[in-house]
């Protein structure tokens, strides 16, 4: 099949990009801003493959989108571009608004055209996969977990704008019959993961001697999913999912925030020693905690364990393990962007 990929060149994007085109036979159109967290280093290895192109090009821009589409007339449509870091949502809502609201619609819109263009067979066959965050279910208490009929409570203005996303994707199904799939997922983490995010910031910081800044207590709890097995499902659910069916992907590891840092300085201990013989945890340090940050999240993933056979191959001790790892071997990589990017997490809402 031939595959429109948005937010090609970002974490979840470029490992779903490489996982098709070193795993599948289709072909893929790589069609991606390049914002500050998109970089073409993160599908270098696959870049000369004869099943991938790149387009540069804004999701909020519905000429570049529709010519896009036009050209590379797509099978399936996943839609990945997104402002998706809740601390700067807080700092600066306006961006999530326009990228991930604006910019769905946009997509949303000349998808629809699109697909209202192709013959009944192809019309058939047509998906457009809606990628979204378990954020849009709010927060859960010390038990239960979310599922596909968990209601929406979106609590920052990143989850909030997910959610409006989510509901249009919905509401194109619904209303004009646009063949629509939605996936939310838990917290990825794995190799190219734009060093903003926790664990990445917590691997570039310990190993440049800085503090580790953990919020408040550190005890939110996430469920950690490894990024090549969440785009395992992506795939499944492209191909095999059913025509408006809302799949959760998660990886069955649930953390607190704090034992996962620990579990990164471990390792670091392990495989590269501070000069001092003191462990990383030495430099945790506690920061007044993110404006109305979420509790507790967890997924329920048995509708895709059990429609569509997927299960996650990683633990979160073996895919920690492959993720400090990577960016102990490809300090080439996120180096450049350290420095240029001088990425902080911030909490503060401006």
């Amino acid at each position: 099949m031939r595959i429109f990929v948005t937010g090609g060149a970002g974490f979840i994007g470029s490992a779903l990009v490489r996982h098709l085109i070193e795993n599948s036979g289709h072909e893929v159109l790589n069609f991606d801003k390049l914002t500050y967290a998109g970089t073409l280093t993160t599908v270098e290895r696959v870049a000369q493959s004869n099943r991938y192109r790149f387009v540069q090009g804004d999701i909020c821009d519905p000429e570049a989108v529709r010519a896009a589409i036009a050209e590379f007339r797509p099978d399936v449509i996943t839609h990945l571009a997104a402002e998706s870091h809740v601390d700067r949502s807080i700092d600066g809502p306006g961006a999530f608004i326009q990228t991930n609201l604006v910019g769905t619609y946009t997509m949303l819109a000349e998808a629809r055209a699109y697909w209202l263009s192709l013959d009944d067979k192809a019309k058939a066959a047509f998906r457009f996969h809606h990628i979204s965050t378990d954020e849009v279910y709010g927060s859960l208490g010390e038990t239960g977990l979310f599922t596909e009929d968990t209601p929406y409570d979106p609590r920052s203005p990143y989850s909030a704008s997910k959610a409006g996303s989510d509901h249009l994707v919905s509401a194109w199904g619904h209303t004009f019959g646009l063949p629509v799939l939605i996936t939310n997922c838990s917290n990825n983490y794995g190799p190219y993961h734009f060093p903003e995010k926790l664990i990445p910031l917590m691997i570039v910081k310990a190993l440049a001697g800085d503090p580790l800044p953990v919020y408040g207590k550190g005890d939110q709890v996430r469920d950690w999913l490894f990024v090549e097995d969440h785009v395992r499902a992506l795939q499944a659910v492209f191909e095999r999912g059913e025509i408006g069916r809302t799949y959760n992907v998660g990886g069955h590891n649930e953390k607190q925030n704090i034992e996962v840092v620990h579990t990164v300085c471990a390792i670091l201990d392990r495989l590269r020693p501070r000069g001092d013989g003191q462990s990383y945890a030495a430099q945790i340090t506690s920061v007044a905690d993110r404006p109305g940050h979420d509790k507790r999240y967890a997924i329920d993933a048995g509708r895709i364990n059990d429609e569509l056979g997927w299960r996650p191959q990683e633990t979160f001790e073996t895919g920690i393990e492959k993720t400090v790892r990577w960016y102990l071997d490809n300090e080439a990589w996120w180096r450049p962007l350290v420095e240029a990017k001088a990425a902080e997490r911030r909490g503060v809402a401006a």
